[in-house]
C-alpha cells in the first residue's frame, strides 16, 4: 500500500499503526466492534483503544467502556479534535493528551545507508530481537538516545525516540532515525509511521515526513497524567 493510498484510508493506516506499535511494546492486540486495541501491561494493565473518525453512536459505545475504570485509555485519530473533545466531556471523559500527532514518509525519501556518528565519544549498538529492531547510542555506559522499529507488511512503524536531556541538541535524534531506517530496509518497506510529540514533530517534519491527523488521548481519569508520555 503506497503512502498515498494509505492517507485516503486512514482506519486502514490506523491498524498498521497499532499493528507496529504494539509489536515494538510487545503488547497483545485484540478489537473493540471494528477498532483495534492494545493491553498496556507494562503501564497501567489495562487496555487501550484505537478508532479512526468514529460516529456518534460508535463513541458512546466506546466511551462508556472506557468510563468503567480510569486505567482505560480511548485514543481518537481525527483531524477534528475539538469535536471529540466535546464529547469525551457528555461521556465522563477527560482529555489526557491533545498534542501528538500521526506521521507517514515515503521510505523511498529516507537514508538508507548505515550513519556513521563525528563524535569519537558516542558509540552506536544496533540489534534485534522478537522481530524489534532497536538502536541505541552510548556514551560509555550511558544511553545517549535510542528507539526501536517494527515492520508490518511493507510498513515501518517507528517508536520511542528518545534523545536524553544531556545529550539534546547534537542530532541524535536525526541519526537514530537514520540507524533505524537503515535497519527496516532489511525488509521491503515503502511506508514509515508513528506517533509525534510536539517536539518529534519538528524533527520529523525536517526529515520529510508529513502530518495525517491529530491524536486525542481520553480516560475517567483525574489525575491529570499526559498518557502521551506513557
Amino acid at each position: 500500500m503506497s503512502p498515498e493510498t494509505m492517507v485516503e484510508d486512514i482506519t486502514g493506516l490506523l491498524e498498521v499503526w497499532v499493528a507496529g506499535w504494539a509489536g515494538c511494546r510487545g503488547y497483545r492486540t485484540s478489537t473493540e466492534g471494528r477498532f483495534p486495541s492494545a493491553l498496556r501491561t507494562d503501564k497501567t494493565g489495562e487496555w487501550e483503544v484505537f478508532a479512526s473518525e468514529p460516529t456518534d453512536d460508535e463513541f458512546a459505545a466506546l466511551a462508556a467502556r472506557t468510563a468503567e475504570t480510569p486505567a482505560r485509555v480511548l485514543t481518537i485519530l481525527t483531524n477534528g479534535p475539538s469535536r471529540y473533545a466535546a464529547m469525551a466531556a457528555r461521556h465522563g471523559l477527560n482529555v489526557t493528551s491533545d498534542t501528538q500527532t500521526m506521521m507517514i514518509v515515503d521510505m523511498e525519501t529516507q537514508d538508507a545507508e548505515d550513519p556513521w556518528l563525528s563524535d569519537d565519544d558516542l558509540r552506536l549498538f544496533t540489534y534485534e530481537q522478537d522481530g524489534v529492531h532497536y538502536a541505541e547510542v552510548r556514551s560509555g555506559d550511558a544511553v545517549a538516545a535510542s528507539g526501536r522499529v517494527f515492520v508490518v507488511g511493507d510498513t515501518a512503524v517507528f517508536d520511542k525516540i528518545v534523545t536524553q536531556p544531556a545529550f539534546q541538541r547534537r542530532g541524535l535524534g536525526s541519526f537514530i532515525m537514520r540507524a533505524l531506517a537503515a535497519q527496516a530496509f532489511g525488509h521491503d518497506v515503502r511506508t514509515g509511521l508513528l506517533l509525534a510529540s510536539v517536539d518529534g514533530q519538528k524533527l520529523y517534519s525536517h526529515l520529510g515526513w508529513t502530518t495525517v491527523a491529530q491524536v486525542l488521548m481520553l480516560s475517567a481519569s483525574h489525575d491529570g497524567t499526559d498518557l502521551s508520555l506513557s
